[in-house]
């Protein structure tokens, strides 16, 4: 795993489960709002200014998730998705890069295809039994409180990375 995340240029996440804690709640006109963890942000962040490009791929559609993709500069997006392999090959190809190159983080079954293709996939501890059997890394942190963060450090951490956020003190 250490040499996948040395070699690691574009992480994806998915979102309900991951950088959310998988609630839905509707208000009363029906739009939908989500809860993003603040330090998952950063980690995020953290992932950009070193140079691995980040990207979020999920099976729902949400104005919630455009506007913090949008806030955090994510580039990649893609909402209401049901192959997340074939999103994220796209993008890769498109990148020049390949799954050897590449990570994802889910927590669902949706998520297997695209995690077992990736050099590296990660989890958080509320996933379903079966993906967290296939991720290379299970966070001690639940979706939507930390987790992400975990796998931002894990991977920055890997490439020699993390020393310099950490004492810089820039997020």
């Amino acid at each position: 795993m250490s040499q996948a995340l040395k070699n690691l240029k574009f992480m994806a996440f998915d979102i309900d489960g991951v950088m959310t804690d998988g609630t839905l709640t509707y208000l009363p006109d029906g739009t939908e709002t989500k809860t993003f963890y603040t330090l998952d942000g950063a980690g995020i962040r953290m992932l950009q200014k070193s140079g691995i490009t980040v990207g979020w791929i999920t099976g729902r559609s949400s104005a919630a998730v455009e506007h913090r993709a949008k806030n955090l500069g994510i580039t990649h997006l893609a909402q209401g998705v049901s192959d997340k392999h074939q999103v994220f090959g796209t993008w890769l190809e498109e990148a020049g890069l390949d799954f050897a190159q590449a990570g994802f983080m889910g927590d669902d079954l949706i998520d297997l295809a695209v995690m077992q293709a990736c050099a590296f996939s990660a989890a958080p501890v509320n996933a379903v039994g079966v993906v967290k059997q296939s991720a290379d890394l299970v966070t001690a942190e639940s979706g939507g409180r930390g987790a992400v963060r975990t796998v931002c450090e894990h991977i920055l951490q890997a490439q020699g990375k993390l020393d310099a956020f950490l004492n810089s003190g820039i997020h």
